[in-house]
This record gives structure tokens, sequence and C-alpha cells, in this order.
């Protein structure tokens, strides 16, 4: 095919470019699922033991043992409802276990470091109380939401690649011969077209199977229940690994303190009593009964904005659900740290006021998405 004027003034540039990007060719490696999967094995791997080196050194190894233990009750629980909902969603194990081992290592490595130096920051330009204040109810939760919605963006958002010019004519021609040739699909569905050069040219790839983009032209394009449940589910998992490293470090930290307060009143001559671990028992109840599905409240909310930004077809909604939906996780996350502060009449009344009707929507929304689920075959043998 003749290559035009302006095809032949943009050669030279052209050929500097791919010189000065062979070495980077090599590189394309990690784009690999294998690899790719293993430098993300390996990674998670790496923090997780730096989190348990992170809560051994405040709870000790006893702590961090009974810590855990007591954390993985409540665990099975809000698991196995995700999984319920998941039915709908239909989210790859590959894709939830990431996001488990994402909340548990990598967020709540990331989460522990950013608050004690935002915690540090704070208390010497606030003061103590205001310091302390200021952190659990606004530095936390922007700092333990932002980094669990991290999960949902290395999983969901780079689900597209640019297609790349690896041939010798110019771009123009390769997309005019890609349109002409025929093409196989590809892993992961994308579309890979070999051209007269005999090099292939890798075009746009397409997202996970439930979260797809409206296509052009239309506004409502598979904004339905398997959707918004999968964000959900996401979300949740994320929330999960976090909420389950948190817990064994509260626990952790409250059985080493009422252990150490029984050994300094046997040192006392005092008699062992059940109440020596009332620490231990009132943080279980808090986190572990009344608020197993705190965390995972809250990331959903990102979760959901996330799924509507990535499948609307109104550039408005796009815009604006994903960072409405994490802005809305950061308040009534902090909204909840702040009801710690306000005595237990206080807190009941935020628990009642908002994480009731909360959990009771999102009970609500996975009864609805299930229903929506059981009725398509049935409409889909209908209109067959």
């Amino acid at each position: 095919m003749p290559v035009g004027p302006r095809a032949r003034r943009a050669a030279p540039g052209l050929r500097s470019h791919a010189r000065r990007g062979r070495w980077l060719g090599r590189l394309t490696a990690l784009r690999r699922p294998a690899l790719s999967s293993a430098l993300a094995a390996f990674a998670l791997a790496g923090s997780g033991l730096l989190i348990l080196r992170l809560v051994q050194r405040q709870t000790g190894t006893v702590g961090l043992l009974v810590g855990m233990g007591l954390a993985l009750l409540p665990l099975p629980f809000v698991l196995g409802s995700l999984a319920w909902l998941n039915r709908t969603a239909r989210v790859p194990m590959r894709h939830a276990l990431f996001c488990l081992a994402w909340g548990a290592c990598a967020a709540t490595t990331v989460a522990i470091m950013a608050n004690g130096w935002a915690s540090d920051f704070l208390i010497a330009h606030q003061g103590s109380a205001r310091g302390e204040t200021l952190g659990a109810e606004f530095a936390t939760p922007l700092i333990e939401e932002t980094a669990k919605a991290g999960a949902l963006l290395v999983l969901l958002l780079p689900f597209r690649r640019r297609s790349r010019c690896r041939a010798a004519p110019p771009c123009g021609t390769v997309r005019r011969d890609a349109r002409a040739a025929t093409g196989r699909r590809g892993p992961l569905g994308s579309r890979v077209v070999r051209l007269r050069t005999g090099r292939p040219v890798r075009s746009r790839g397409r997202a996970h199977s439930y979260f797809r983009p409206a296509p052009h032209g239309r506004l409502r394009a598979r904004l339905g229940p398997r959707t918004l449940a999968a964000g959900t589910v996401l979300g949740g998992v994320t929330a999960c690994g976090f909420s389950f490293t948190e817990n064994a470090l509260y626990l952790g930290r409250a059985f080493s303190a009422d252990r150490q307060a029984r050994l300094d009143a046997i040192g006392l001559g005092q008699a062992p009593s059940l109440r020596d671990f009332d620490s231990t028992v009132h943080t279980f109840v808090l986190r572990g009964l009344l608020s197993p599905f705190a965390h995972p409240l809250f990331t959903a909310l990102t979760g959901l904005g996330i799924a509507v930004t990535l499948t609307t077809g109104r550039r408005w909604l796009a815009r604006l659900a994903a960072p409405g939906g994490l802005l809305l996780a950061m308040a009534i996350h902090g909204t909840w740290n702040a009801a710690a502060g306000l005595g237990t009449d206080g807190f009941l009344l935020v628990y009642g006021l908002v994480m009731v009707p909360a959990f009771a929507v999102l009970v609500c929304f996975a009864v609805w998405a299930q229903t929506r689920r059981g009725r398509q075959p049935a409409v889909a043998a209908a209109h067959g």
C-alpha cells in the first residue's frame, strides 16, 4: 500500500521511537497473566509478613495468636453472606482472593503506617486531644477507605490496552489494514489482528464480564443486578480482609493488656477473677458481634460507585459515582469512629440511626439482586 507524504514525514520519528522503545519491549512479559499473578502474590506475601511483624510488635506473640483466633470467628458469617450475593455477581474466585489478600495485607500495612504518621502530625500541630479526634474522625477514614479502594482500582480499571504500532508502516496505515484484516480472539477477549507484515497488533481489550462499559449512544447498558452486586462483593471481600487484620490487632492489644493486669494482680496477692479479661470481652462484643459488617458496608459503597462509573452511559453519573461512593464511605466511617467518643448512649444512637438502616438497605439490595437473578431465566425462556 503506498504511503502518503504525511506518513513519510512521520517515518523517521517512528523509527526513532521504535529504537528508544526496544529495551522497553523486554518488559512486555510482565503483561502475561502468570507472571503478573506471581508478582502480585509475591508483593502481597511480603506485605503480609510486614503486617504480621507490625501487629506482633504491638500485641506480643501470645496476643497475636489470641487476636487472630478471635478475629476468625465472625469472618465465615460475613464471607458466607458475600458468597450468597456472589451467586448474582459471579465474580471469579481469583479476583475475590486477590481482594481478600489485599485487604488483609496491603491495605492494613498502608493504613497502620499512614495512620501513625498522620496521628503524630496532628498531635504535634493540634495538641493531644484535638489531634486524636481529628485523626479518628477524618484522617483514619480517608486513609483506610482509600487503601481498601486500591484493590478495586488495581483489579478493575486497567482493563483496556491501547493499540500499539509495532510494524514499519505508520499507525494510520496499520489502522486501515487492521479494519480489513480478519482477527481472532486473544486472551481476555481482546482482538489480535495480524497484518501483512506478520506482526500482531493488539487492539483494545474489554472489561471483566461483570463490568462492561456501555455501548456508544446507550444510556443504560448493563447497569443491572449483576454489575451492582459485583461492586458490592469486591468491596465487601476487600473489607473483610482488612477487618480481620484490624480486629486481630485490637483484640490482641486488649488481651495483652488484660493478661498483664492479671499478672500484676496475682503479684499483689489478689485472687484471679473472670473480670480480669473484661477489656477483651468488650472489644470482641463490639467488633465481632455488633459490627462485623461495618467495614464491608463502608467499602461496598465504594464498590458500587466504581461499578456505576464503569458501566453507565450517562457522562455526569460516570464522573460522580466513583468519587461519590468513596466520599460516602468515608463519611459513614468517620461517623462510626466519632460514635466511639460519645459514650454508650451516643454510640447506641449512632448505631441505631446510621448503621442499622444502612445494613438494612444493603440486605434489601442483596435480596432484590437475587430475586432479579431468579427471574432472568424465566424471562429468557418466555422470549425464547
